[in-house]
């Protein structure tokens, strides 16, 4: 049911038939690495002679490179590539392989480029839209699809491995890169995540469990305790220095190891977290000292001190901050190197196709891209995306939708109501909670101000019917509701030592309508 399956299933058999090399090259972003950990835990097993390679952000560059496997074949003997979460724009790095007779496999779900790269198999879902169901699958998800399909073909051979097998035991991987990859919780993502996080809530695998123990994340493991605890603690390997730390604690087997290697990443993530603040601290304001909104249909702001390593997560604040689509650069050697964050209705991949002259390389999707720019061509590139994006992009594309459920009162906010909406979990990217209008309330308690920067707030709010609490993160003071208001909020049961609560995320707010 997936484009090219059977073929890259046949080359693998012939592989291990043979006992040739196998090389699983990887990329160093959680799906990447957690795609790169379960097809290294289940062929292993399986009898394959396979070796991981996970590029580095800072020395090898994004996907595969010609740079980079050069560096990989000067360290290993391969006979044959299995290229994992990249690789379908990789034209000239296959072609590089091909010329020393080393077969390519791709397990991809980012666009194909035009031309195509050349594999013996590329297994991505967006060759076709025969395949509607696969389309929306991350790598991690497509590589447990290939694992079934190996799993399934050993067992009709009557293979005792095989038969032996239980993938249940990797669907937390999957968990991993299915909610950091931020694909939509629909569909095939819906059933494996589910089942994911219930395997990661019970996981014995001894680097997620110390993972989940300094990261204080408590059973059941939820969407937002990976997005947001134990996902950037994998990623700040690769953000910072090098993703083999968070390669190492998901294969380890000894606890001591995994507690070490997840100290080491805990302290990638403080380091990650400061340096972004500082980032996106300066970007903002730079930004905001020459923003012209009548003609800067798209943000697209570089500094050769910035650190490659975070300025995705920079183009994402700074992308919600102006709500224009934000393209983030660093220094790349003498050119520029960067990560983009786009809105409803602008696809960057498309728009990046019309730059291509002024640009070393791009890919990714129409949300979020990777771009590296040629030396001195920032500030036409500048003027070419906005260009583009004026025959695009509407003024009203420029304030974000606020999708309501319903109309509510305080006495609706049970605990018992807002337990029911948790069969709706999975929630997360595609799934989105249900965000309910509350109108004409008051404020009955202060604001109190929380967190290290007091940047959070939290305060209980009444109507005639009822009280709740209300959490609002990165508030500003100066933007706290007053007088009487109508709220927009997503409904939460709160868990504190093991008292139960509803509380009210705050999305936004306005004076009373009356």
């Amino acid at each position: 049911l997936i484009p090219n399956m059977e073929a890259a299933i046949e080359r693998l058999w012939k592989a291990r038939s043979n006992n040739e090399r196998l090389l699983i090259y990887g990329d160093y972003d959680v799906d990447g690495i957690s795609s790169t950990a379960l097809l290294v835990e289940v062929l292993t097993g399986l009898g394959w002679n396979a070796q991981p390679y996970l590029p580095g952000r800072f020395d090898d560059g994004y996907g595969l490179s010609p740079v980079s496997l050069e560096k990989c074949l000067d360290q290993f003997d391969v006979d044959v590539v299995l290229a994992v979460d990249c690789g379908s724009t990789a034209v000239e790095a296959i072609d590089f392989l091909n010329e020393k007779k080393i077969d390519v496999l791709v397990l991809d779900h980012h666009q194909v480029s035009v031309p195509p790269p050349n594999p013996v198999a590329m297994v991505n879902p967006q060759l076709s839209d025969d395949y509607p169901n696969f389309q929306e699958l991350c790598s991690v998800g497509l590589a447990f699809k290939l694992a079934h399909a190996i799993v399934k073909r050993g067992r009709q051979e009557g293979l005792q491995n095989e038969r032996d097998l239980d993938l249940k035991q990797y669907l937390d991987l999957v968990a991993l890169g299915t909610v950091a990859d931020l694909v939509p919780l629909t569909g095939e993502n819906r059933k494996l995540l589910r089942a994911g996080l219930d395997q990661l809530s019970e996981t014995t695998r001894p680097g997620l469990v110390a993972l989940k123990k300094i990261a204080n994340v408590s059973q059941p493991v939820s969407v937002f305790n990976v997005g947001f605890h134990l996902g950037p603690r994998l990623n700040a390997a690769g953000r910072m220095e090098n993703p083999a730390a968070s390669l190492n604690l998901l294969l380890s087997n000894d606890s001591v190891e995994a507690e070490k290697n997840a100290n080491l990443l805990d302290g990638y993530n403080r380091e990650r977290q400061k340096i972004e603040r500082d980032i996106s601290t300066q970007a903002v304001n730079s930004i905001r000292e020459r923003f012209n909104p009548e003609k800067d249909f798209v943000i697209v702001e570089g500094n050769m001190e910035w650190h490659l390593g975070v300025i995705g997560i920079v183009a994402s604040r700074v992308m919600r901050e102006f709500y224009r689509p934000t393209f983030i650069l660093a220094s790349d050697g003498d050119g520029w190197k960067g990560s983009a964050r786009s809105i409803e209705g602008f696809d960057l991949a498309e728009a990046m196709r019309g730059c291509d002259d002024l640009l070393n390389d791009h890919g990714g999707h129409a949300m979020a891209a990777g771009v590296s720019v040629k030396p001195g061509r920032l500030d036409a590139f500048r003027e070419r995306i906005n260009e583009i994006a004026s025959k695009i992009i509407t003024p009203d594309m420029f304030h974000p939708p606020l999708k309501l459920d319903a109309e509510t009162d305080l006495s609706e906010m049970t605990l018992v109501r807002v337990e029911e909406m948790g069969q709706l979990e999975p929630l997360g990217q595609g799934n989105p909670e249900i965000q309910l209008l509350i109108p004409d309330l008051n404020l009955s308690s202060p604001v109190y101000r929380m967190g290290k920067d007091r940047q959070h707030a939290k305060f209980w709010v009444t109507d005639e019917r009822g009280s709740c609490e209300v959490i609002a993160w990165n508030l500003k003071p100066e933007d706290e509701p007053k007088d009487q208001f109508d709220l927009a909020v997503a409904p939460q049961v709160n868990d504190f030592n093991g008292h139960r609560s509803v509380q009210l995320k705050l999305i936004d707010w306005r004076p009373a309508q009356g």
